[in-house]
């Protein structure tokens, strides 16, 4: 019985994908719901796994193709199987008893000449002459090669690929753009002493992940710090639709993470209701599924602020890009430490600088500088949390 494999019904937002990778060749047998072929879109990637065990006799759709909901892919035949199975196991027991004939000196002779048994093309005993007749067959059939042009020569030192542009990161180009053309994009810069974050995490690591089993990082103090300041300027944590400003009364905050296909923002969301341990779980569980391209369209829409962290790959100060339709975006950057004046006293402390990049037709200056200090001021104290103050 031969059966279609046909595209996924795409989720709300998406008219079409692209064949990004097959994960079979046509003759190679399939088990029943193995992954066969992923279809990547401008948001997720799809798998499309085989409805029953059988064999790829047919792939309609290359590698690169564009293709919609409900398009056929692949061709599978689930009767071929059991014959096949049988015709395999007789093929591999004609192929022990050949290799049984062969001479260790004529195995070397074929393995030195890279040759295989179906190239001598005869049953029974091999000799050494039969190999030796292969070769000068086989090289006889080869071309020549052509005789290169000292300009092809040349254009060897200097190497150029063409690859088509991925959805994902042609997706990423026109939001990016959209952001510059649409917006009045300003960014404001502070400096952070992170010594009191450091010291608490150093005093409470063990007994923090013995608790929760999960490490104490960086990003749920400053997902923490974002949402106090969140809450003192609303409109950081608005969005503009049309003429009209639409205030949330909730705290969805995307974490930028970078994949091999590109930057993904997955949404922590009411993140406002979670712990330390929540927040570091979360955005755990988001980074190790966003790497192997298992995180969900819903896991990636929305949010209300985000944050990105160009530190982990050793950036020291960058101006982050709007995530629209948010209307501001906090970048982090890497810890340094540097020498700073503290109670008259020239101290090593471990600094970060941090930039927010803003919607200057909503946030004026006042409210993005006050915004950056309140986190400043929640990071290096931040008993600031426990008296909300």
């Amino acid at each position: 019985m031969r059966i279609e494999i046909k595209t996924p019904t795409f989720p709300e937002s998406i008219e079409e994908g692209t064949v990004a990778k097959w994960h079979k060749k046509e003759g190679d047998t399939l088990e029943q719901d193995e992954n066969l072929v992923d279809i990547e879109t401008d948001k997720v990637v799809l798998e499309v796994p085989a409805p029953k065990r059988g064999k790829l006799i047919s792939i309609q759709k290359p590698i690169g193709s564009a293709v919609k909901a409900k398009e056929v892919l692949a061709v599978i035949d689930t009767e071929m199987e059991k014959g096949e199975g049988k015709m395999e196991k007789e093929k591999m027991a004609s192929g022990e008893m050949i290799q049984k004939l062969i001479s260790p000196a004529v195995r070397r002779l074929i393995e030195q000449h890279h040759l295989s048994i179906t190239d001598l093309q005869k049953e029974g005993r091999i000799t050494k002459e039969d190999v030796l007749a292969a070769v000068k067959k086989k090289t006889t059939l080869t071309p020549a090669p052509l005789a290169v042009k000292p300009q092809e020569t040349q254009s060897d030192l200097r190497p150029q690929k063409r690859v088509p542009m991925t959805r994902l990161r042609a997706r990423i180009a026109e939001r990016l753009v959209n952001a510059q053309h649409n917006a009045a994009i300003l960014t404001t810069f502070n400096e952070v002493n992170l010594q009191a974050i450091k010291k608490l995490r150093e005093d409470h690591r063990e007994s923090f992940e013995k608790t929760h089993g999960i490490k104490l990082g960086w990003m749920s103090f400053f997902v923490k710090a974002t949402l106090e300041a969140l809450k003192r300027f609303p409109e950081v944590n608005a969005s503009i639709d049309s003429q009209d400003i639409v205030y949330h009364g909730f705290y969805d905050i995307g974490v930028a993470v970078s994949t091999p296909r590109g930057l993904v923002v997955p949404i922590v969301r009411n993140a406002d209701l979670m712990t330390l341990a929540d927040i570091e779980r979360t955005i755990d569980d988001y980074a190790k599924r966003a790497k192997d391209g298992k995180l969900s369209l819903e896991e990636m829409t929305g949010g209300t602020f985000t944050i990105t962290n160009g530190g982990v790959f050793g950036s020291l100060f960058a101006t982050p890009i709007l995530n629209p339709p948010q209307t501001a975006i906090l970048g982090m950057h890497k810890i340094q430490e540097r020498p700073i004046a503290e109670k008259g006293e020239i101290v090593i402390r471990p600094m970060m600088y941090l930039a927010l990049s803003y919607d200057h037709r909503l946030i004026d200056g006042r409210e993005a500088v006050s915004f950056v200090v309140t986190i400043k001021e929640v990071l290096e104290e931040p008993s600031r949390l426990l008296l909300e103050i």
